[in-house]
């Protein structure tokens, strides 16, 4: 009856071989291509310096500005902009201002990256049921995969670092912008894509002037949930060297300094609620703009 409570399982022996033989495989790809595409990401580890020389180098009261006339640009609200700033001024007083234009710029970055492979991903999915159907499950795996799972290949390739850390957020933070590229699209009204085409448009002019700006409300609601994943995965990147408001954190944790660990931690929620609000007033000013238009 041992069978009936023990699952019948692989030969030890053998499962330890498969996984030999995998674990083999991928350091032998490592070593053969990890300078490849170590210079393959080179640019981006340019784009993320500048991005945080920029945030960490320019004085404090112009980042403020910036923020708050970005905030203003986005939703219209004074009760926004002030809040912003509040948010600001307090991370700044508790001397937690440079590791927060760290984690800004990582923030920013992967919002970026995320957006130009998620943008085009999104319309292929949108505009094709058989790609959707391919690349849905893997977006359930990014999805569900525990994130530290993420750091192990990325550090095997690419070693300790901040373009390490970028990827492995970008992996855990895009699938949102994907998913709800293809959603916004495909929910755009049939009745205005039958009236584009009876003006003669054509695929791509149905596509730039009819789909994504109806689509644009939904579509900042992916990036608005990417910004979010990103940044409840800066604690796991602070791991493998990413700098920012995570490195205080894990420090915190490993020490047990309670106080330095819950003023990051605040710090990094009020980061989440300014990107939050900003994103999210913006979303919903470019639904009424489309409501107006087509009301």
């Amino acid at each position: 009856m041992d069978w009936f409570y023990t699952f019948p399982h692989m030969n030890d022996e053998a499962l330890r071989n498969l996984k030999k033989v995998i674990d083999d495989g991928f350091r032998g790809f490592t070593r053969e291509w990890g300078g490849t595409i170590e210079t393959f990401f080179s640019p981006l580890q340019h784009f993320l310096i500048s991005a945080e020389r920029f945030m960490t180098q320019t004085p404090w009261p112009i980042i403020i500005l910036i923020i708050m006339a970005i905030a203003w640009f986005a939703s219209r609200s004074i009760k926004i902009v002030f809040g912003c700033l509040i948010t600001l001024l307090l991370i700044g007083y508790f001397d937690m201002w440079t590791d927060t234009m760290r984690t800004i710029s990582m923030i920013f970055v992967c919002t970026v990256l995320s957006i130009a492979i998620g943008l085009p991903l999104g319309i292929a999915m949108s505009r094709s049921d058989r790609f959707q159907r391919i690349v849905n499950p893997v977006l359930d795996v990014m999805q569900t995969m525990p994130s530290f799972v993420y750091l192990i290949p990325v550090v095997m390739l690419l070693g300790i670092g901040k373009v390490p850390g970028l990827i492995a957020v970008v992996i855990y933070a895009i699938p949102p912008m994907i998913r709800l590229t293809d959603l916004g699209i495909r929910l755009v009204d049939k009745d205005v894509l039958e009236a584009a085409d009876a003006f003669g448009s054509s695929g791509w002019q149905k596509l730039f002037k009819v789909q994504l700006p109806l689509a644009l409300p939904t579509i900042m609601a992916g990036i608005n949930q990417t910004i979010m994943m990103a940044l409840a995965m800066v604690v796991v990147a602070s791991m493998i060297g990413v700098q920012g408001l995570g490195q205080p954190v894990l420090k915190a944790i490993a020490n047990q300094y309670f106080t330095l660990g819950i003023f990051n931690g605040l710090a990094i929620v009020g980061i989440a609620i300014i990107f939050d609000r900003i994103s999210q007033a913006y979303g919903k000013r470019l639904q009424k703009h489309q409501e107006v238009a087509h009301g």
